[in-house]
């Protein structure tokens, strides 16, 4: 149990903060669109880079830097495309209930949900390498206790982000209310992109 709680913590610690996944997870809630599609591939996504981390995976990622720093270089400019995108939103904005939202293909939120994970290098590092490494420290029972733990985190903190922001409904119904949300949105997305070239 001290092994599925420090996974557990360890791993919300790492997800937690705000970044150009959970914003957009957070926007397609507040939307009401694919949400439990969106919710589930970026739990899939976590739970394959972390199961990569415990089977020993980190080493490999460590050794290939020049990769890593190609993968910087691909999702800076996939992070500013992104932020570009969310400002020509923000200057179109007008009066919208989740109801009236203009629609994303399933196809569309996959790929961006895809492109903002894997198009990260710090995810590797946070749940290939680092996730590993921890998992890995407590010996063979007890990585797969933390590896559980860490799971458990990615799921609960993805369904309560995009299903949590059904909460905030009544907030997005002003015009004024998306230009904020957009503007904001684009505005992290460029300064993601620039830790990333700069980290």
């Amino acid at each position: 149990m001290t092994h599925l709680l420090t996974g557990f913590l360890t791993g919300l610690g790492l997800i937690v903060a705000i970044g150009s996944q959970n914003a957009f997870v957070l926007r397609q809630g507040l939307l009401r669109q694919h949400v439990t599609l969106i919710v589930v591939v970026c739990a899939l996504g976590d739970i394959a880079l972390e199961l990569a981390g415990v089977l020993g995976m980190g080493a490999v990622v460590e050794a290939h830097p020049t990769a890593i720093k190609a993968l910087k270089w691909f999702g800076a400019a996939y992070l500013v495309w992104f932020g570009l995108n969310a400002l020509r939103s923000a200057r179109r904005a007008s009066s919208l209930s989740p109801a009236d939202a203009p629609p994303v293909s399933r196809r569309t939120a996959i790929l961006t949900v895809l492109g903002l994970t894997f198009l990260n290098p710090h995810v590797y590092l946070d749940t290939v390498v680092m996730i590993g490494s921890l998992a890995n420290s407590r010996g063979p029972e007890g990585r797969w206790w933390f590896y559980a733990g860490s799971v458990a985190a990615s799921i609960l903190w993805f369904a309560a982000l995009g299903y949590g922001a059904r909460a905030l409904t009544p907030l997005v119904r002003k015009a004024r209310t998306w230009q904020v949300i957009d503007t904001v949105v684009g505005v992290m997305m460029f300064g993601f992109a620039g830790m990333l070239v700069t980290t």
